[in-house]
């Protein structure tokens, strides 16, 4: 279940989870902790795909690539995930990837422990290669 979030300047009245519509908007109604740790999937992903785009999606950050989704990320109460686990990374990253898998695709990274940031950005990358292809060598 995602995070109960409160907008700082509306006091103890809850935000709806509709009426957020950007991924800032998400992040400011984040708890520090989770913010934190999706501030820094957010960078890895914008640093590995040049133009990637966001949108809010599912009622969560969303980054979409030639005009489809690329990768989920969402705040819980004790982790952040990462959605979705594919064949090909799960192919290339099996090992690395197994201690923060949690269900059919997804990865949970724990609020109380470092986010492996070179391995977000091997699977945004990986997951670039699958939604754009492998370039084929000319011959």
């Amino acid at each position: 279940m995602h995070l109960t979030m409160r907008r700082a300047n509306m006091g103890p009245r809850e935000v709806s989870m509709a009426a957020i519509t950007t991924v800032a908007e998400y992040l400011d109604e984040t708890p520090p902790k989770a913010r934190k740790l999706l501030q820094q999937i957010r960078r890895a992903v914008h640093r590995a795909v040049p133009g990637v785009t966001e949108r809010i999606s599912y009622r969560i950050p969303t980054f979409d690539l030639d005009g489809k989704y690329l990768i989920y990320m969402a705040a819980f109460k004790e982790h952040v995930s990462v959605y979705p686990v594919t064949k090909g990374m799960e192919e290339r990253h099996g090992k690395a990837i197994a201690p923060y898998r949690s269900g059919r695709g997804t990865l949970r990274f724990p609020l109380d422990r470092p986010l492996p940031i070179a391995l977000v950005t091997a699977l945004v990358k990986q997951r670039v290669l699958e939604r754009r292809g492998t370039p084929k060598k000319s011959r």
